[in-house]
């Protein structure tokens, strides 16, 4: 309740009551009761679907390992993002997204490379390979050096490779 004015600590105060049939309230009753004021007197959601932004994971548990990742926003709430990362798609509230404010064509270019990590990194290859898709997924900058670009080529035609196989009902253990 910190977090707010004296006159909304009370209104809020008065609401947890209310909610709690006029007995003294939990904490989590309070905290609901302060979280939905503090969302109503945030400013309003800006970001574009597209936009690449950064993850700061700050102090919430859920965000624990995404903490300076980007991600690419695919939906725009009144409140939140939900942001598509190497990962899989996670959203998230304003507080914890920082956008890049990189131009379109960056944006673009951030969407394939996301797209085509999500393949590779969903394709089942080896920890020590999903640890490098992470490193891409923290990256600070719009673009794959030269090297990192033909490391995702060569894991892209494994993936390939690895589908194929299966379909032909051949695997690397036969």
């Amino acid at each position: 309740m910190t977090k707010l004015e004296p006159q909304e600590q009370q209104e809020a105060w008065l609401r947890a009551v209310e909610l709690a049939g006029g007995k003294v309230p939990t904490g989590k009753i309070v905290k609901d009761v302060v979280q939905r004021i503090t969302e109503r007197t945030q400013v309003p959601n800006t970001y574009q679907i597209g936009e690449v932004c950064q993850i700061l994971a700050k102090e919430n548990p859920e965000l624990r390992g995404k903490g300076s990742c980007w991600g690419i926003v695919s939906q725009v709430n009144d409140f939140s993002c939900t942001v598509k990362l190497w990962n899989g798609e996670y959203t998230i509230g304003l507080q914890y997204l920082k956008s890049f404010n990189y131009l379109p064509a960056e944006c673009e270019q951030m969407q394939l490379v996301c797209d085509r990590i999500n393949r590779v990194y969903s394709g089942g290859l080896e920890e020590s390979v999903q640890r490098f898709l992470e490193s891409l997924g923290k990256l600070n900058r719009a673009y794959l050096t030269a090297l990192e670009e033909k490391v995702l080529s060569l894991l892209e035609s494994e993936i390939t490779h690895k589908e194929a196989w299966g379909k032909a009902g051949i695997y690397a253990s036969d």
